[in-house]
């Protein structure tokens, strides 16, 4: 598995983890039911610590991504696209409160708003 820390993004290398390996269970090339590298493994090759590879997993399994079999390993939960769907939903809803946000320092109504939006999506 294919992971690049990035030292300097400010982001946290666990939080890192976590993206990329969602990035790698809706793009399809790790597939429900498939055993992630061992929290060791993972950790001996990005060269990091164990207690991070083990909060990137415990914060995966929190969301519902992975699942633990005790003295197996993490595997890659059935239910994905769902849970996809919820995270998407809410990036949204975030750059919508961002666009309100911007658009009534412009003085928009709603009406201009939803005129935009319709706009967009037909092109």
């Amino acid at each position: 598995m294919l992971i690049f820390i990035d030292s300097r993004s400010g982001v946290p290398i666990y939080d890192q983890i976590c993206q990329k390996i969602k990035e790698l269970i809706i793009s399809g090339e790790i597939k429900t039911d498939e055993m992630l590298p061992s929290i060791r493994n993972l950790a001996k090759e990005l060269r990091i610590s164990v207690i991070t590879t083990k909060r990137a997993y415990e914060e995966l399994e929190r969301e519902g991504f992975v699942y633990t079999v005790p003295g197996k390993g993490c595997f890659v939960s059935g239910n994905n696209a769902e849970l996809m769907r919820e995270e998407n939903l809410k990036k949204i809803e975030k750059q919508i409160c961002q666009i309100i946000s911007l658009a009534r320092s412009c003085n928009l109504t709603k009406d201009d708003l939803i005129e935009m939006i319709v706009t967009e999506m037909e092109e």
